[in-house]
Protein backbone atom coordinates (compact mmCIF):
# COMPACT_ATOMS: atom_id res chain seq x y z
CA UNK A 1 0.00 0.00 0.00
CA UNK A 2 1.31 3.49 -0.86
CA UNK A 3 2.39 5.97 1.50
CA UNK A 4 -0.01 8.63 2.19
CA UNK A 5 1.69 12.29 1.94
CA UNK A 6 1.00 15.68 3.10
CA UNK A 7 2.09 17.43 -0.44
CA UNK A 8 2.52 15.98 -4.12
CA UNK A 9 6.31 16.03 -4.87
CA UNK A 10 6.11 18.21 -7.80
CA UNK A 11 4.47 20.93 -5.49
CA UNK A 12 7.01 20.46 -3.33
CA UNK A 13 9.62 20.07 -4.99
CA UNK A 14 8.45 23.67 -6.90
CA UNK A 15 8.22 25.41 -3.72
CA UNK A 16 11.85 24.13 -2.34
CA UNK A 17 13.37 25.35 -5.64
CA UNK A 18 11.49 28.95 -5.46
CA UNK A 19 12.83 29.10 -2.24
CA UNK A 20 16.47 28.41 -2.67
CA UNK A 21 16.78 30.16 -6.01
CA UNK A 22 15.06 33.34 -3.72
CA UNK A 23 17.79 33.37 -1.08
CA UNK A 24 20.46 32.34 -3.40
CA UNK A 25 19.23 35.97 -5.52
CA UNK A 26 19.46 37.63 -2.74
CA UNK A 27 22.66 36.66 -1.86
CA UNK A 28 24.52 37.34 -4.73
CA UNK A 29 22.30 41.07 -5.27
CA UNK A 30 23.93 41.53 -1.95
CA UNK A 31 27.45 40.29 -2.37
CA UNK A 32 28.10 42.83 -5.55
CA UNK A 33 28.41 46.02 -2.84
CA UNK A 34 30.63 43.69 -0.87
CA UNK A 35 33.50 42.25 -2.54
CA UNK A 36 37.01 41.39 -1.37
CA UNK A 37 39.17 39.18 1.57
CA UNK A 38 38.39 41.46 3.98
CA UNK A 39 34.73 40.64 3.49
CA UNK A 40 34.36 37.27 3.03
CA UNK A 41 36.63 36.34 5.81
CA UNK A 42 34.97 39.17 8.89
CA UNK A 43 32.64 41.42 7.16
CA UNK A 44 35.02 43.70 7.57
CA UNK A 45 34.83 43.86 10.92
CA UNK A 46 31.62 46.28 10.92
CA UNK A 47 28.41 44.62 11.70
CA UNK A 48 25.98 45.90 13.86
CA UNK A 49 24.12 44.59 16.54
CA UNK A 50 20.91 43.52 14.98
CA UNK A 51 22.74 41.48 11.97
CA UNK A 52 25.32 39.70 14.08
CA UNK A 53 22.31 38.89 17.14
CA UNK A 54 20.11 37.11 14.22
CA UNK A 55 22.99 35.82 12.14
CA UNK A 56 24.38 34.05 15.45
CA UNK A 57 21.45 32.35 16.59
CA UNK A 58 20.45 31.30 12.80
CA UNK A 59 24.33 29.74 12.87
CA UNK A 60 23.42 28.42 15.88
CA UNK A 61 19.92 26.89 14.87
CA UNK A 62 19.87 24.54 11.92
CA UNK A 63 17.42 22.12 11.14
CA UNK A 64 18.88 19.69 13.61
CA UNK A 65 16.46 21.39 16.01
CA UNK A 66 13.33 19.76 14.42
CA UNK A 67 14.47 16.33 15.21
CA UNK A 68 17.09 16.15 18.06
CA UNK A 69 15.67 17.57 21.11
CA UNK A 70 12.07 16.01 20.30
CA UNK A 71 13.98 12.32 20.15
CA UNK A 72 15.97 12.92 22.96
CA UNK A 73 13.13 13.98 25.33
CA UNK A 74 11.43 10.68 25.01
CA UNK A 75 13.97 9.21 26.90
CA UNK A 76 15.77 11.77 28.50
CA UNK A 77 12.87 13.70 29.59
CA UNK A 78 12.72 17.09 30.91
CA UNK A 79 16.66 16.59 31.63
CA UNK A 80 17.92 15.63 28.54
CA UNK A 81 15.32 19.16 26.94
CA UNK A 82 17.69 21.23 29.59
CA UNK A 83 21.10 20.15 28.64
CA UNK A 84 20.27 20.37 25.18
CA UNK A 85 18.82 23.78 25.52
CA UNK A 86 21.94 25.13 27.81
CA UNK A 87 24.28 23.23 25.70
CA UNK A 88 23.46 25.09 22.81
CA UNK A 89 23.13 28.36 24.22
CA UNK A 90 26.20 28.39 26.77
CA UNK A 91 29.17 28.88 24.12
CA UNK A 92 27.23 32.29 23.85
CA UNK A 93 27.96 33.05 27.21
CA UNK A 94 31.35 31.61 27.22
CA UNK A 95 32.11 33.84 23.62
CA UNK A 96 32.11 37.27 26.01
CA UNK A 97 35.14 36.27 27.86
CA UNK A 98 37.28 34.49 25.40
CA UNK A 99 35.89 37.15 22.60
CA UNK A 100 36.97 39.39 24.90
CA UNK A 101 40.42 38.40 24.89
CA UNK A 102 41.37 37.08 21.74
CA UNK A 103 40.34 40.12 20.22
CA UNK A 104 42.32 42.07 22.40
CA UNK A 105 45.25 39.94 21.68
CA UNK A 106 44.93 39.17 18.19
CA UNK A 107 42.75 42.00 17.01
CA UNK A 108 43.55 41.38 13.34
CA UNK A 109 42.76 37.42 12.97
CA UNK A 110 39.52 35.50 12.07
CA UNK A 111 39.92 32.21 13.14
CA UNK A 112 40.37 30.36 16.69
CA UNK A 113 42.91 28.42 14.17
CA UNK A 114 45.31 31.39 14.08
CA UNK A 115 45.22 32.05 17.71
CA UNK A 116 46.35 28.53 18.42
CA UNK A 117 49.32 28.67 15.62
CA UNK A 118 50.55 31.39 17.82
CA UNK A 119 50.30 29.93 21.14
CA UNK A 120 51.48 26.23 20.11
CA UNK A 121 53.52 24.34 17.43
CA UNK A 122 52.78 23.96 13.78
CA UNK A 123 52.22 20.01 14.74
CA UNK A 124 49.70 20.91 17.36
CA UNK A 125 47.64 23.26 15.74
CA UNK A 126 47.24 21.01 12.05
CA UNK A 127 45.33 18.80 14.69
CA UNK A 128 43.28 20.95 15.99
CA UNK A 129 42.72 22.16 12.56
CA UNK A 130 41.91 18.37 11.66
CA UNK A 131 39.34 18.22 14.19
CA UNK A 132 37.72 21.32 13.50
CA UNK A 133 37.33 20.62 9.87
CA UNK A 134 36.20 17.52 10.97
CA UNK A 135 33.26 18.34 12.96
CA UNK A 136 32.07 21.47 10.42
CA UNK A 137 31.82 18.65 7.86
CA UNK A 138 29.76 16.49 9.85
CA UNK A 139 27.54 19.06 10.69
CA UNK A 140 26.93 20.00 7.32
CA UNK A 141 26.28 16.31 6.28
CA UNK A 142 23.83 16.00 8.88
CA UNK A 143 21.83 19.29 8.19
CA UNK A 144 21.63 18.24 4.33
CA UNK A 145 20.33 15.17 5.44
CA UNK A 146 17.93 16.05 7.74
CA UNK A 147 16.38 18.45 5.09
CA UNK A 148 16.30 16.24 2.82
CA UNK A 149 14.84 13.29 5.03
CA UNK A 150 11.82 15.97 6.18
CA UNK A 151 10.98 16.78 2.17
CA UNK A 152 11.21 13.49 1.46
CA UNK A 153 8.63 12.41 5.13
CA UNK A 154 6.14 15.32 3.89
CA UNK A 155 6.03 14.56 -0.19
CA UNK A 156 7.99 11.47 -1.02
CA UNK A 157 10.71 13.82 -2.81
CA UNK A 158 14.17 11.67 -3.66
CA UNK A 159 16.92 12.39 -0.79
CA UNK A 160 19.18 13.20 -3.83
CA UNK A 161 16.77 15.93 -5.60
CA UNK A 162 16.55 17.79 -2.37
CA UNK A 163 19.82 17.43 -1.09
CA UNK A 164 21.67 18.79 -4.44
CA UNK A 165 19.01 22.03 -4.77
CA UNK A 166 20.00 22.79 -1.19
CA UNK A 167 23.69 22.49 -2.09
CA UNK A 168 24.11 23.96 -4.79
CA UNK A 169 21.87 27.50 -4.15
CA UNK A 170 24.21 27.49 -1.18
CA UNK A 171 27.13 27.35 -2.78
CA UNK A 172 26.22 29.83 -5.37
CA UNK A 173 25.67 33.05 -3.06
CA UNK A 174 28.17 32.10 -0.45
CA UNK A 175 30.86 30.84 -2.20
CA UNK A 176 30.48 34.21 -4.13
CA UNK A 177 29.84 36.81 -1.00
CA UNK A 178 31.41 35.07 1.83
CA UNK A 179 30.73 35.81 5.18
CA UNK A 180 29.61 39.25 4.29
CA UNK A 181 26.87 37.30 2.46
CA UNK A 182 26.14 34.81 5.15
CA UNK A 183 24.98 36.63 7.80
CA UNK A 184 22.80 39.07 5.43
CA UNK A 185 20.77 35.98 4.16
CA UNK A 186 20.91 34.98 8.22
CA UNK A 187 19.14 38.35 9.01
CA UNK A 188 16.47 37.18 6.65
CA UNK A 189 16.10 33.20 7.59
CA UNK A 190 15.90 34.13 11.53
CA UNK A 191 12.98 36.73 11.44
CA UNK A 192 11.27 33.79 8.68
CA UNK A 193 12.08 31.16 11.66
CA UNK A 194 11.26 33.36 13.97
CA UNK A 195 7.96 34.69 12.87
CA UNK A 196 6.91 30.33 11.89
CA UNK A 197 7.96 28.79 15.02
CA UNK A 198 5.90 31.48 16.87
CA UNK A 199 3.10 30.73 14.79
CA UNK A 200 3.95 26.99 14.87
CA UNK A 201 3.55 26.99 19.12
CA UNK A 202 0.39 29.23 18.75
CA UNK A 203 -1.16 26.58 16.44
CA UNK A 204 0.21 23.45 18.57
CA UNK A 205 -1.10 25.30 21.97
CA UNK A 206 -5.00 26.03 20.26
CA UNK A 207 -5.24 22.70 18.27
CA UNK A 208 -3.73 20.55 21.34
CA UNK A 209 -5.74 22.45 23.78
CA UNK A 210 -5.23 20.60 27.69
CA UNK A 211 -2.45 18.30 25.73
CA UNK A 212 0.49 21.22 25.15
CA UNK A 213 1.12 21.23 29.11
CA UNK A 214 3.15 19.91 31.77
CA UNK A 215 0.43 18.37 33.83
CA UNK A 216 -0.91 16.28 30.57
CA UNK A 217 2.71 14.83 30.06
CA UNK A 218 3.19 14.35 34.25
CA UNK A 219 -0.32 12.47 34.12
CA UNK A 220 1.25 10.39 31.52
CA UNK A 221 4.82 9.81 31.51
CA UNK A 222 5.57 10.96 35.21
CA UNK A 223 9.12 9.49 34.91
CA UNK A 224 9.55 12.57 32.06
CA UNK A 225 9.46 14.87 34.38
CA UNK A 226 10.89 13.04 37.52
CA UNK A 227 13.50 14.73 40.05
CA UNK A 228 14.04 10.66 40.45
CA UNK A 229 14.43 9.82 37.04
CA UNK A 230 18.42 9.17 36.54
CA UNK A 231 18.29 9.11 32.74
CA UNK A 232 17.19 12.54 32.90
CA UNK A 233 20.11 13.65 34.52
CA UNK A 234 22.78 11.74 33.17
CA UNK A 235 21.04 12.84 29.15
CA UNK A 236 21.26 16.31 30.16
CA UNK A 237 24.91 16.80 31.27
CA UNK A 238 25.63 14.30 28.15
CA UNK A 239 23.54 16.83 25.91
CA UNK A 240 25.75 20.01 27.72
CA UNK A 241 28.83 18.18 27.50
CA UNK A 242 28.59 17.39 24.14
CA UNK A 243 27.02 20.11 22.49
CA UNK A 244 28.49 23.54 24.20
CA UNK A 245 32.37 21.54 23.59
CA UNK A 246 31.45 21.38 19.96
CA UNK A 247 30.20 24.98 19.62
CA UNK A 248 33.27 26.59 21.12
CA UNK A 249 35.03 25.00 17.91
CA UNK A 250 32.33 26.00 15.37
CA UNK A 251 34.62 28.48 13.34
CA UNK A 252 31.23 30.44 11.84
CA UNK A 253 31.26 31.58 15.69
CA UNK A 254 34.81 32.86 15.88
CA UNK A 255 34.49 34.43 12.28
CA UNK A 256 31.44 36.65 13.54
CA UNK A 257 33.70 37.32 16.84
CA UNK A 258 35.88 38.82 14.59
CA UNK A 259 33.25 41.03 12.61
CA UNK A 260 31.21 42.68 15.47
CA UNK A 261 32.47 46.36 15.22
CA UNK A 262 33.32 46.88 18.46
CA UNK A 263 33.29 44.25 21.82
CA UNK A 264 30.14 45.84 23.22
CA UNK A 265 28.21 45.02 20.15
CA UNK A 266 29.47 41.43 20.38
CA UNK A 267 28.52 41.41 24.32
CA UNK A 268 25.22 42.46 23.81
CA UNK A 269 24.53 40.39 20.59
CA UNK A 270 25.80 37.04 22.62
CA UNK A 271 23.33 37.92 25.45
CA UNK A 272 20.49 38.41 23.64
CA UNK A 273 21.57 34.64 21.42
CA UNK A 274 21.65 32.95 24.28
CA UNK A 275 18.02 34.42 25.86
CA UNK A 276 16.62 33.34 22.00
CA UNK A 277 18.05 30.14 21.75
CA UNK A 278 17.53 28.48 25.23
CA UNK A 279 13.40 28.48 24.44
CA UNK A 280 13.49 27.68 21.18
CA UNK A 281 15.44 24.46 21.94
CA UNK A 282 13.67 23.97 24.76
CA UNK A 283 10.10 24.45 23.12
CA UNK A 284 11.42 21.56 20.25
CA UNK A 285 12.03 19.09 22.71
CA UNK A 286 9.07 19.96 24.68
CA UNK A 287 6.53 18.91 21.51
CA UNK A 288 8.54 15.71 21.37
CA UNK A 289 7.27 14.96 25.24
CA UNK A 290 4.15 15.68 24.35
CA UNK A 291 3.35 13.72 21.18
CA UNK A 292 4.91 10.79 23.21
CA UNK A 293 2.61 11.01 25.63
CA UNK A 294 -0.02 11.28 23.43
CA UNK A 295 0.61 8.81 21.44
CA UNK A 296 4.09 6.53 22.63
CA UNK A 297 4.23 4.44 19.25
CA UNK A 298 5.09 7.73 17.70
CA UNK A 299 8.41 8.17 15.84
CA UNK A 300 10.30 9.58 18.65
CA UNK A 301 12.37 12.37 15.59
CA UNK A 302 8.90 12.95 14.46
CA UNK A 303 7.56 14.51 17.66
CA UNK A 304 7.04 18.01 16.30
CA UNK A 305 5.93 17.05 13.39
CA UNK A 306 3.38 14.66 14.34
CA UNK A 307 1.74 17.58 16.47
CA UNK A 308 1.68 20.27 13.87
CA UNK A 309 0.58 18.49 10.87
CA UNK A 310 -2.33 16.27 12.56
CA UNK A 311 -4.46 17.91 9.94
CA UNK A 312 -2.58 17.14 7.20
CA UNK A 313 -3.35 20.52 4.95
CA UNK A 314 -1.17 21.65 2.24
CA UNK A 315 -0.69 25.13 3.68
CA UNK A 316 1.31 23.81 6.92
CA UNK A 317 2.97 20.78 5.20
CA UNK A 318 4.31 24.05 2.91
CA UNK A 319 5.01 25.96 6.12
CA UNK A 320 7.02 23.47 7.17
CA UNK A 321 9.24 22.91 4.16
CA UNK A 322 9.93 26.55 4.76
CA UNK A 323 11.02 26.62 8.14
CA UNK A 324 12.87 23.12 7.28
CA UNK A 325 14.66 25.64 4.54
CA UNK A 326 15.71 28.37 6.19
CA UNK A 327 16.88 26.33 9.22
CA UNK A 328 19.24 24.35 6.59
CA UNK A 329 20.05 27.39 4.34
CA UNK A 330 21.52 29.28 7.53
CA UNK A 331 23.63 26.99 8.65
CA UNK A 332 24.81 25.84 5.72
CA UNK A 333 26.09 28.90 4.51
CA UNK A 334 27.57 29.37 8.07
CA UNK A 335 29.87 26.12 7.71
CA UNK A 336 30.55 26.90 3.83
CA UNK A 337 32.06 29.85 4.58
CA UNK A 338 33.42 28.76 8.16
CA UNK A 339 35.48 25.66 6.18
CA UNK A 340 36.54 27.89 3.54
CA UNK A 341 37.94 30.51 5.89
CA UNK A 342 39.73 27.93 7.76
CA UNK A 343 41.89 27.19 4.72
CA UNK A 344 42.38 30.79 3.14
CA UNK A 345 43.75 32.07 6.44
CA UNK A 346 45.54 28.67 7.59
CA UNK A 347 46.09 27.27 4.58
CA UNK A 348 49.26 28.20 3.82
CA UNK A 349 50.97 27.40 7.20
CA UNK A 350 49.47 23.80 6.71
CA UNK A 351 50.22 22.77 3.39
CA UNK A 352 53.24 24.82 2.75
CA UNK A 353 52.33 24.88 -1.03
CA UNK A 354 54.06 27.46 -3.18
CA UNK A 355 53.76 31.64 -2.65
CA UNK A 356 52.20 31.53 -5.83
CA UNK A 357 49.12 29.18 -4.56
CA UNK A 358 45.34 31.40 -4.80
CA UNK A 359 44.37 30.09 -1.05
CA UNK A 360 40.85 31.33 -1.83
CA UNK A 361 40.80 29.29 -5.31
CA UNK A 362 41.80 26.17 -3.25
CA UNK A 363 39.30 26.61 -0.56
CA UNK A 364 36.39 26.77 -2.75
CA UNK A 365 37.82 23.40 -4.59
CA UNK A 366 37.99 22.04 -1.12
CA UNK A 367 34.61 22.74 0.31
CA UNK A 368 33.14 21.72 -3.78
CA UNK A 369 34.73 18.18 -2.79
CA UNK A 370 33.52 17.99 1.09
CA UNK A 371 29.96 19.51 -0.81
CA UNK A 372 29.84 16.30 -2.82
CA UNK A 373 30.94 13.83 -0.42
CA UNK A 374 28.10 15.24 2.19
CA UNK A 375 25.64 15.30 -0.63
CA UNK A 376 26.43 11.47 -1.92
CA UNK A 377 25.75 11.04 2.41
CA UNK A 378 22.57 12.72 2.18
CA UNK A 379 21.49 10.97 -0.60
CA UNK A 380 21.76 7.76 0.71
CA UNK A 381 20.02 8.75 3.86
CA UNK A 382 22.48 7.34 6.49
CA UNK A 383 21.99 7.64 10.15
CA UNK A 384 25.36 9.62 11.13
CA UNK A 385 24.09 10.63 14.63
CA UNK A 386 26.88 7.86 15.66
CA UNK A 387 29.37 10.18 13.33
CA UNK A 388 28.18 13.12 15.13
CA UNK A 389 28.75 11.64 18.24
CA UNK A 390 32.62 10.36 17.49
CA UNK A 391 33.18 14.41 16.18
CA UNK A 392 31.46 15.30 19.77
CA UNK A 393 33.73 12.75 21.68
CA UNK A 394 37.05 14.80 19.38
CA UNK A 395 35.63 18.15 20.52
CA UNK A 396 35.33 17.15 24.42
CA UNK A 397 38.81 15.50 24.50
CA UNK A 398 40.34 19.03 23.54
CA UNK A 399 38.13 21.52 25.07
CA UNK A 400 39.59 22.29 28.02
CA UNK A 401 43.26 21.90 26.57
CA UNK A 402 42.52 24.56 23.95
CA UNK A 403 40.20 27.16 26.42
CA UNK A 404 42.49 26.81 29.42
CA UNK A 405 45.58 27.70 27.59
CA UNK A 406 44.17 30.85 26.83
CA UNK A 407 44.81 31.93 30.35
CA UNK A 408 47.45 29.78 31.81
CA UNK A 409 50.93 30.85 29.78
CA UNK A 410 52.31 27.57 31.31
CA UNK A 411 50.60 24.91 29.02
CA UNK A 412 53.07 24.42 26.02
CA UNK A 413 53.13 21.70 23.20
CA UNK A 414 54.18 18.79 24.95
CA UNK A 415 51.84 19.95 27.81
CA UNK A 416 48.60 19.75 25.39
CA UNK A 417 49.59 17.10 23.64
CA UNK A 418 49.57 14.46 26.21
CA UNK A 419 46.74 16.09 28.14
CA UNK A 420 44.82 15.68 24.78
CA UNK A 421 45.71 12.24 23.98
CA UNK A 422 44.85 11.09 27.51
CA UNK A 423 41.11 12.54 27.24
CA UNK A 424 41.00 10.66 23.83
CA UNK A 425 42.22 7.50 24.75
CA UNK A 426 39.77 7.48 28.27
CA UNK A 427 36.89 8.86 26.28
CA UNK A 428 37.38 6.29 23.54
CA UNK A 429 37.93 2.94 26.26
CA UNK A 430 34.19 3.96 27.31
CA UNK A 431 32.73 5.39 23.86
CA UNK A 432 29.36 2.85 23.06
CA UNK A 433 29.34 0.80 20.23
CA UNK A 434 27.00 1.15 17.48
CA UNK A 435 24.34 -0.42 19.05
CA UNK A 436 25.29 1.03 22.06
CA UNK A 437 25.51 -2.08 24.35
CA UNK A 438 29.13 -2.18 25.08
CA UNK A 439 32.73 -0.21 24.76
CA UNK A 440 36.02 -0.75 24.34
CA UNK A 441 36.45 -1.44 28.41
CA UNK A 442 32.48 -2.43 29.21
CA UNK A 443 32.54 -5.85 27.45
CA UNK A 444 35.08 -6.14 25.08
CA UNK A 445 38.40 -5.70 27.21
CA UNK A 446 36.48 -6.72 30.48
CA UNK A 447 32.97 -8.14 31.07
CA UNK A 448 30.25 -6.28 31.84
CA UNK A 449 29.51 -7.71 34.69
CA UNK A 450 32.36 -6.58 36.39
CA UNK A 451 31.09 -3.16 36.34
CA UNK A 452 27.91 -1.44 38.40
CA UNK A 453 24.78 -1.33 35.83
CA UNK A 454 25.08 2.45 35.66
CA UNK A 455 28.19 2.16 34.08
CA UNK A 456 26.94 -0.09 31.38
CA UNK A 457 24.27 1.95 30.99
CA UNK A 458 25.49 5.13 30.80
CA UNK A 459 28.30 4.59 28.04
CA UNK A 460 27.97 7.62 26.16
CA UNK A 461 27.94 9.65 29.61
CA UNK A 462 31.11 8.36 30.76
CA UNK A 463 32.81 8.82 27.76
CA UNK A 464 32.26 12.32 26.88
CA UNK A 465 33.01 13.30 30.97
CA UNK A 466 36.23 11.36 30.92
CA UNK A 467 37.10 12.70 27.64
CA UNK A 468 36.38 16.42 28.69
CA UNK A 469 37.76 16.33 32.53
CA UNK A 470 40.94 13.75 32.25
CA UNK A 471 43.27 16.46 30.76
CA UNK A 472 42.66 17.69 34.04
CA UNK A 473 45.16 15.13 35.39
CA UNK A 474 47.77 16.34 33.45
CA UNK A 475 47.70 20.11 34.32
CA UNK A 476 47.38 19.24 37.88
CA UNK A 477 50.87 16.91 37.63
CA UNK A 478 52.55 19.59 36.11
CA UNK A 479 51.55 21.85 38.76
CA UNK A 480 52.61 19.81 41.08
Amino acid sequence: MDKTYFLSQPTSLTFVIVISLLFVFLGLYNSKKYQGLKNYLTANRNIGLFSLTTSLTASALGAWILFGPASAATWGGIGAIIGYSLGTAFPMIFLIYLGKKIRKEFPKGSSLIEFMRKKFGKSLFKLILLMTIFYMFIFLCAEVTAVAVLINYISGTELWITALIVLLSTLTYTLYGGLRVSIFTDNIQMVVIGVLLLVSLAYINSFTGSEFSFEFINKNNPHLLSSSYIPSYTAGLTFFIAVASTNLFHQGNWQRVYAAKNFETLRKSLIISFFIIIPVVFYMGFTGMVAFSIDPNTRPDLGFFTLLLKEQTELLALFVILLGLALTISTVDTLVNAISSLIIVDGKATFNLNNKTNYLNLSKYLILFLSFISFIIASKGFDILYLFLLADLFCCAFVLTVFYSFYNKTINEKTAYISILIGLIGGFLMFPSPDFSQSLLVGILFPKELFAPFVSQSLLFLSFLIATFLPLIVFKAKRS
